[in-house]
């Protein structure tokens, strides 16, 4: 079997001058769930773009190996083609494009880069569509809106983990998948993520509070605090810091 994971080593990285990671270390293996947690300005968003490459973000130290391949020079695009993904914290509109015509486009143009395959037909893309959507509990209607144009958080944050699914990428960084949602759409988002694992996707978890690893279980929790991995643990210290806070951590 191929081996599919990420390795993060090291990794330093600054935004306008100022140094924001100050030395992360991470190894994602395929399947596994890694939560990174911590308090507002801890880094765990400028992890999630440093990995995607942007370009704001300046890596000054540190390797990014995806696959076995040096992934720190290649394009935010190039690392998509080659299985990386990011699920936003904040999802941008993208007016005049509809969902339909975006996800039949990039699933089209992963079938061509992973097979050699034949794009899929309106008709055939379509019927998949509506699937993932419907295990979602999203109204077809949605599929002719454009991308996030009016749509409520709860909407936003199923498209991308529809994306997730139709995508179905080696890692998938998922940043803060959880924020704004109510209760039954976090069982939905949840749902979707986990259907994702069940695939194989591995997946980098960041989120500030531990209710979605109610539902999306990890098998590591990461906290970071000023930058820095300052602990490391199973599911259990997510608990512990519902418990604790991040005070206790910090020295």
């Amino acid at each position: 079997m191929e081996n599919k994971n990420l390795k993060i080593q090291d990794l330093q990285v600054s935004i306008s001058g100022k140094k924001i990671l100050k030395g992360v270390s991470l190894s994602v293996k395929k399947g596994e769930v890694h939560a990174i947690m911590g308090p507002n300005g801890s880094g765990k968003s400028t992890l999630s773009y440093a990995l995607m490459g942007h370009p704001s973000y300046k890596i000054e130290n540190g390797s990014l190996t995806l696959n076995s391949e040096d992934i720190n020079s290649l394009s935010p695009d190039e690392r998509a083609k080659r299985g990386l993904f990011l699920a936003f914290q904040y999802p941008v509109t993208i007016p005049g494009v509809t969902v339909m015509n975006f996800l039949r486009n990039i699933y089209n143009k992963k079938i061509a880069l992973t097979n050699g395959g034949k794009p899929v037909s309106i008709f055939q893309f379509n019927t998949l569509l509506k699937e993932r959507m419907g295990l979602l509990k999203m109204e077809d209607a949605v599929a002719k809106r454009y991308v996030n144009e009016g749509f409520s958080g709860g909407e936003k944050k199923r498209l991308e983990i529809l994306q997730l699914e139709i995508l179905n990428p080696d890692i998938a960084v998922l940043d803060e998948p959880d924020s704004g949602l109510d209760i039954d759409a976090l069982k939905i988002v949840s749902e979707g993520v986990n259907r994702a694992i069940e695939k194989g996707v591995g997946v980098i978890m960041i989120t500030h509070y531990a209710r979605i690893l109610n539902y999306v279980k990890p098998n590591f929790v990461h906290v970071f605090i000023d930058g820095k991995v300052v602990k490391s643990g199973g599911p259990e210290l997510a608990k512990e810091l519902e418990e604790k806070g991040y005070d206790w951590l910090k020295g």
